[in-house]
């Protein structure tokens, strides 16, 4: 019993020890990022929670905000156009995501494969839009898709399918479509690139496996290439996921909403009213930052997932 009680008082002292001497590490470590700790809540945590404050609030940027607890957001659950901003931002998200997803992993194959000869200038070609701002991206292609003026229309034109030229940006059908193609075209590089790398660091002897195994390529594909790109695919979408529930620069460019909110989303209609264009140049900013909070909830949710998603796929 003795022995037991000395062993016990032993490690104790070893305990307490190896506390004090990592305690000065400990100490130092927390020094070393307290500077980005403080400039982290000062240009982000301080801004949110202001926000959070703002959209509990009647305010116009003048005067002193009237605090009005959750009208702002029972408003926006009221507001036909702030709904189905909510459920266009859910359509854009969800589609991009999908096709931004599976078509730079389509690309990103066959590059380190079947195109493996031509992959520097694959690989550059697709990069090049990515690299080009949004703002860029938005005014260069609505002059493409200019009706009177644009490449696109005069080249339905040329070829013989003139009934298929129509003005892309000014109709409700076309517009958000037309938005998704352009933007799928600028992220299309980048994602590729991510599952390039991803594909590098899959062990080349399981595909030998299954080739001796007798698998085809779809096999392979299947069986070895998508499990080996788990953690990536969960990356991707989750970048993906978050353009998309903030897409703002690119649709306010190119139709800034229009026509007649037919490509409103939550970011462009926040704007809006936060700046007095769809408000009566009256500025609305408890209403947008309750908007915007509905969007960094989006956009956390996300992120939520991808850390989930990411910590089964370490197990």
């Amino acid at each position: 019993m003795s022995a037991q009680l000395l062993s016990g008082g032993a490690a104790r002292r070893e305990r307490v020890a190896s506390g004090r001497l990592h305690r000065p590490e400990t100490i130092a470590g927390y020094v070393f990022i307290l500077p980005t700790v403080a400039l982290f809540a000062l240009f982000v945590g301080y801004p949110i929670v202001r926000a959070v404050y703002i959209s509990l609030t009647s305010w116009s940027g003048f005067g002193d905000p009237v605090f009005t607890g959750l009208e702002n957001y029972a408003r926006m659950a009221a507001d036909p156009v702030a709904r189905a901003a909510f459920v266009r931002t859910l359509v854009f998200a969800a589609v991009t995501t999908v096709l931004q997803t599976l078509l730079p992993l389509g690309a990103a194959v066959l590059i380190n494969s079947t195109w493996k000869r031509f992959g520097v200038v694959a690989r550059t070609l697709l990069f090049i839009p990515g690299i080009v701002s949004f703002v860029v991206t938005g005014v260069v292609w609505r002059l493409v898709l200019d009706p009177n003026v644009g490449v696109v229309n005069r080249l339905l034109d040329s070829i013989g399918l003139e009934t298929l030229s129509r003005t892309w940006l000014g109709e409700a059908q076309t517009a958000l479509p037309t938005i998704v193609v352009v933007a799928l075209w600028q992220g299309l590089g980048l994602n590729m690139l991510i599952f390039f790398a991803g594909l590098q660091g899959i062990d080349p002897t399981l595909y030998e496996a299954a080739e001796t195994d007798g698998a085809n390529a779809w096999q392979k594909f299947r069986y070895v290439t998508v499990p080996g790109l788990q953690v990536i695919t969960t990356i991707v979408v989750s970048l993906n996921l978050i353009n998309g529930f903030k897409a703002f620069d690119l649709i306010y460019v190119m139709t800034q909403g229009g026509p007649n909110h037919a490509s409103e989303v939550m970011g462009t209609l926040l704007y809006g009213l936060a700046f007095g264009s769809t408000s009566g140049s009256v500025p609305q900013f408890g209403y947008a930052s309750a908007m915007s909070i509905v969007v960094l909830l989006l956009c956390t949710a996300a992120v939520t997932v991808q850390l989930v998603l990411n910590r089964r796929a370490a197990r």
